[in-house]
């Protein structure tokens, strides 16, 4: 079941990359664009909420 849900998940991913990439080729229709925005919007959180978790574990206790 986990297998599953990774596998879609990253179908997502890659389905939403290549909408990224058509929509600044240009020629891409309505939907596609939309998606590559959602696509955009949710590496942009993901990259933000990294970047907060990671400031407050930059200890160096070794």
């Amino acid at each position: 079941m986990l297998v599953l849900m990774l596998s879609v998940v990253v179908l997502l991913v890659i389905g939403g990359c290549v909408c990224v990439f058509w929509a600044a080729r240009g020629d891409a229709p309505r939907w596609a664009r939309e998606v590559a925005k959602a696509t955009l919007l949710v590496s942009e959180l993901t990259r933000s909420a990294n970047g907060r978790s990671g400031s407050r574990h930059s200890g160096g206790d070794d």
